[in-house]
C-alpha cells in the first residue's frame, strides 16, 4: 500500500496492513468518542457461536451492514481509518493560509501541488503534450547503444522500465548503503499472470491487451500498428516474466544477496551497457552492487541483443505512457482504471480526483504534509501511551523467549540481544525531509509529478556509498500502516494508524492491547519470522542460530504453512501458506505476546472486571478480531491470494486464535465447536 515515490527495498519494510483497492468514499466514518464504543454489540452477530466462527461472531453485524462500496475492491476497518484520515489530510492541504504563503515556500508548494492536481480542465487541455519530452528521447535512439542511457533517463524522470534500482543497506554490512538492482519491467501485477491458463488469468491478459488497444487508439495509432505493438510488448514482458523469481522465491533474503562489482555485472550482462547506465545516473563508480536476481539480468542482456531497436522503442514508449498516466486526460485514466481497478480488483468506480491527488502528494511531499498533520492530530499524550505499550510488549517478549521450550540457551541469549536492540519510532520523524529543491508549479500537475519523481530519485541515488541514516522513515506520518525493517532492526508506527479502532487514546487496556498491542507484537515478531530471523541485532544477515534451533523453528513454521494452505477463499483457491508465512507467524506472535503484555499492564492499571458486558479477555480478543472486520470482492481476494504476503483478513483472525489457549477459556470453546483444535496440535512459536 506504499505510495512513496522514493525507491525502497522490498526487504526494507514489512508492513502490517492491507488496504487493498481504495477508492471514493460513500459515507464518512465517524470517530468513536467513548471507550465503551470500542466493542460495539451492533458490530457483532448474536446468532453466531464464537467457537464455530469467531470472525462472524465478532464482526457479523458490521459485515452485513457494510457491503463493499463501488469504489473499493475490499473494505474494512483499515479503510474506515484511511477515509477519516484522508479528510484530515485534505483539510491540511486545502487550508487557505497555504495558498497565501510565500511562493516557493514549503507551504505554498503543498497548495500549488494540490491545486494543479485538481485542475482537471487544464490536464485535459494539455492532452498528451506532457509525454513529448520522453517520447522524443525514445525516438532519438539511433542504435541499441543508446538503450542504457535512455533507460537511465526514464528511471530519473518517470518510471522503471526493464528493472528497478534503489539504494539499501548492505545486508552483510548494515552500516553502509549500496545500490540494489532488481527485476521489474512488467505491466501486469505478477509474473505468473503471463503464463497461467486458468480462466481468470487468461481474462486478465485479454484485459491488459484491451487496455493497450484503448490507449494506442487514443494516441491515433492504426489498427496494424496497434496489433504489432501489443505483440511486441507481450513478448518482451513475457520474456522478462519467465526469468523473474516468484513472489515466494523473492521472500528469501539469502537468494536476494548477490554482490557484484560493476565490472562483474557487465561481464554477467554484457549487452545491456551498465557502465553507461550508471554514468548517465551520475554514479560512474557505484562500488559494490547487489543484484537481487542474477538470472533476470542475464535475460535482460539477452533481450537487449535479441529485440530490435524498433521493438525496444515500442516497449519503452508503453512504459513511459503507463508511468505518466496520472497526468493524462480523463479518457486515458479511465482506460487505466478499467484494467487495474476493475479487471484486477473488481472495483466498479474510481475514487474521486481529490483523493487521487492526495495519494500522489503523500508519496511526493508526504513529510511536509505530515509535519502539519501531527501538530493537529497527534498529541504528546498519544505518543507517550504508545511508548508505554511498546515497552510492555518488549518486556513480555523477553519473558516468552526466556521460557521457550524448543530453543537452546545459546540462541535465546542472542534473541534477547536482538530484541533489546530493536529501535522504536512512534508518530513522526525527528528530522524532516527538506523539499526546498523540489520545484512545484501552480499550473502543471504533470511537471509536478515529474519534479517529485526526480527529487526522490536524486535523493535516493545520492545515498549510494554513504553511511546509513538510521533516523530516516519509510512512511509518512499520516500513513495508516506500520512496519518492521530487518536491516535497521526497527519498528515504526506512523501517527496515521494511531487512532480507533487500532489505538484508543482514552481506551481501556484490553482493547488497546488487543488492537495496537497486537500490531506492535506483530512488527516485533517480524524480526523473528522465517526471514527476519536471518538478520542479527545490528541488521546484518548472519546465521546466529544453532543448527538444532533452526531445525526446530522450521518444523514449527511448516505447521503454519500447512494450517494456512487449508484456508480456502473459493472452492478451488486456497491461501498460499508459503507466500504468507512471515505475516502469519507475525500475527500469531503478535497475538500471543500482546496478551502476555496485557497481564503485566493490568497489574499497574486496575480497571473494571467488565466493560460493556465483556470481561478483559473477551475485550482483548474481540478488539483484535474487529480491527480485521471487512468485506472483499472475489476478484480482489483472488488478486490478494496471488500477489500479497498478507492472508485475507478473516484468516488473520481465525488462524491465530485457535492456537492460543486463553481464547478457548474466554469464549468457552470446546470439542463440540467447529474451530476447536486439540491442545497438543496448537501451534506456538514465539
Amino acid at each position: 500500500m506504499r505510495t512513496r515515490t522514493t525507491l525502497v527495498s522490498m526487504l526494507t519494510v514489512v508492513s502490517i496492513l492491507l488496504l487493498g483497492s481504495c477508492g471514493q468514499q460513500t459515507a464518512q466514518p465517524e470517530m468513536p468518542t467513548a471507550e465503551n464504543e470500542a466493542i460495539q454489540h451492533v458490530n457483532m452477530d448474536p446468532g453466531a457461536v464464537a467457537g464455530d466462527d469467531f470472525y462472524r461472531f465478532a464482526n457479523g453485524g458490521w459485515i452485513d451492514e457494510n457491503p463493499v462500496p463501488e469504489e473499493f475492491g475490499q473494505y474494512g476497518a483499515s479503510h474506515e481509518v484511511w477515509l477519516r484520515n484522508n479528510e484530515q489530510v485534505k483539510a491540511v492541504v486545502t487550508d487557505p493560509a497555504l495558498q497565501d504563503a510565500e511562493p516557493g515556500s514549503v507551504a505554498r508548494k503543498i497548495a500549488d501541488f494540490y491545486s494543479s492536481g485538481m485542475d482537471s480542465a487544464a490536464i485535459d487541455a494539455a492532452g498528451t503534450s506532457t509525454l513529448e519530452a520522453g517520447l522524443d528521447r525514445i525516438d532519438a535512439m539511433r542504435s541499441k547503444k543508446d538503450l542504457a542511457a535512455t533507460v537511465a533517463y526514464m528511471h530519473q524522470t518517470t518510471g522503471y522500465p526493464v528493472f528497478v534500482i534503489y539504494p539499501d543497506q548492505d545486508e552483510k554490512d548494515s552500516e553502509q548503503v549500496i545500490a540494489n538492482l532488481a527485476q521489474g519491467g512488467l505491466g501486469m501485477s505478477d509474473r505468473d499472470q503471463y503464463f497461467d491458463e486458468d480462466e481468470r488469468t487468461v481474462g486478465l491478459r485479454e484485459a491488459y491487451k484491451t487496455f493497450m488497444t484503448t490507449v494506442f487508439t487514443l494516441l491515433g495509432d492504426s489498427e496494424a500498428e496497434i496489433k504489432k505493438q501489443i505483440d511486441v510488448i507481450m513478448r518482451m514482458e513475457t520474456d522478462l516474466a519467465e526469468n523473474s523469481l516468484t513472489r515466494v522465491e523473492r521472500r528469501d533474503p539469502i537468494k536476494g544477496y548477490n554482490p557484484m562489482t560493476l565490472v562483474e555485472l557487465n561481464e554477467h550482462s554484457p549487452v545491456f551497457d551498465f557502465p553507461t547506465y550508471f554514468k548517465a545516473l551520475g554514479v560512474a563508480e557505484p562500488g559494490k552492487l547487489n543484484i537481487r536476481q542474477p538470472n533476470f539480468f542475464k535475460a535482460v542482456s539477452d533481450l537487449a541483443a535479441s529485440a530490435t531497436l524498433d521493438e525496444w522503442k515500442i516497449y519503452l514508449r508503453w512504459n513511459l505512457i503507463r508511468s505518466e498516466m496520472a497526468a493524462l486526460p480523463q479518457v486515458y485514466r479511465d482506460a487505466n482504471f478499467a484494467y487495474y481497478g476493475t479487471a484486477v480488483n473488481g472495483t466498479e468506480k474510481p475514487q474521486p480526483r481529490w483523493r487521487i491527488v492526495l495519494g500522489a502528494m503523500n508519496g511526493s511531499i508526504g513529510e511536509a504534509i505530515g509535519k502539519i498533520y501531527v501538530e493537529q492530530h497527534f498529541p504528546p499524550s498519544s505518543k507517550a501511551r504508545m511508548e508505554e505499550l511498546v515497552a510492555n510488549l518488549k518486556i513480555a517478549y523477553a519473558e516468552r523467549i526466556k521460557n521457550l521450550d524448543w530453543m537452546t540457551e545459546e540462541t535465546k541469549q542472542k534473541a534477547l540481544v536482538k530484541l533489546d536492540a530493536i529501535k522504536v519510532k512512534v508518530g513522526y520523524p525527528d528530522k524532516w525531509t527538506d523539499y526546498s529543491s523540489m520545484e512545484i508549479k501552480p499550473d502543471s500537475y504533470a511537471d509536478n509529478l515529474k519534479a517529485a519523481h526526480a527529487f526522490h530519485f536524486k535523493k535516493e541515488i545520492a545515498k549510494i556509498g554513504k553511511a546509513v541514516d538510521r533516523d530516516e522513515w519509510f512512511m509518512s506520518p499520516q500513513t495508516v500502516n506500520a512496519y518492521y525493517s530487518p536491516s535497521l532492526n526497527e519498528i515504526v508506527f506512523p501517527a496515521g494508524i494511531l487512532q480507533p479502532p487500532f489505538f484508543w487514546p482514552e481506551g481501556d487496556e484490553a482493547v488497546n492491547y488487543g488492537a495496537i498491542g497486537v500490531v506492535i507484537g506483530h512488527e516485533i515478531t517480524h524480526g523473528f519470522d522465517d526471514q527476519g530471523r536471518k538478520f542479527d541485532a545490528k541488521g546484518n544477515m548472519e546465521d546466529w542460530w544453532t543448527e538444532a534451533d533452526a531445525e526446530a523453528f522450521q518444523e514449527k513454521a511448516q505447521l503454519v504453512v500447512d494450517q494456512y494452505n487449508n484456508f480456502y477463499v473459493t472452492d478451488s483457491v486456497h491461501v498460499n501458506g508459503e507466500l504468507t508465512l512471515g505475516e502469519n507467524i507475525a500475527d500469531l506472535g503478535g497475538l500471543t505476546i500482546a496478551y502476555a503484555a496485557l497481564q503485566e499492564a493490568l497489574k499497574k492499571h486496575q480497571e473494571p472486571a467488565q466493560i460493556a458486558g465483556f470481561d478483559q479477555d473477551e475485550r482483548f480478543y474481540l478488539s483484535y478480531a474487529q480491527i480485521w472486520r471487512g468485506n472483499a470482492r472475489e476478484a480482489a481476494l483472488l488478486h490478494q491470494v496471488q500477489t500479497d504476503p498478507h492472508s485475507p483478513r478473516q484468516f488473520r483472525v481465525m488462524g491465530p486464535v485457535v492456537n492460543v489457549d486463553p481464547w478457548y477459556a474466554a469464549f468457552e470453546v470446546n470439542e463440540a465447536n467447529g474451530m476447536f483444535v486439540e491442545k497438543a496440535n496448537r501451534i506456538q512459536i514465539w
